[in-house]
């Protein structure tokens, strides 16, 4: 893991490094855009035990829409959400939202998630893979992040 991408909260209370994501998707639901204020939310999946995290966080439990909710790790200072957890994988996998990276662009996404609530001046570019709803993981990640991701949950089992 020595190809680490690191980020930060905004007033830099806290910063982390992490390793190159199993996966990244673009997610189009409407609780995305109402819990960040956008049109959409851009995910980084990584170990949990990966993470490298410099500074107090502030967990913050939030509705979803699954009904099972998510712990959001923010900053307490700034409240910047920089990763969640979410109930199917728990604590063993993150969340990390893009664009708290110092280098976004490093992650662009593999998938484009729940397509049919993307609001409509979003354009998704041609050939990019999209969904209109979830998608399955096993036929969509590369080998290797599924054997990441079986790890990462196994260890914290």
């Amino acid at each position: 893991m020595d190809d680490m991408l690191t980020g930060r909260c905004t007033c830099g209370q806290v910063h982390y490094a992490m390793p190159r994501p199993m996966f990244t998707h673009c997610c189009h639901c409407s609780w995305c855009q109402r819990e960040s204020g956008s049109a959409f939310a851009l995910n980084a999946i990584v170990e949990t035990a990966a993470l490298r995290i410099e500074g107090d966080l502030e967990s913050v439990r939030l509705p979803s829409a699954s009904g099972k909710g998510q712990e959001v790790q923010r900053c307490p200072s700034c409240r910047v959400a920089l990763f969640s957890h979410y109930a199917g994988a728990g604590r063993a996998l993150a969340f990390v939202r893009v664009g708290t990276l110092d280098a976004p662009g490093a992650c662009p996404p593999d998938v484009h998630i729940f397509t049919s609530t993307a609001l409509p001046w979003v354009v998704i570019p041609e050939g990019v893979r999209r969904f209109e709803n979830y998608y399955s993981t096993r036929a969509e990640w590369p080998a290797d992040s599924l054997e990441r991701r079986k790890m990462a949950i196994a260890a914290a089992s």
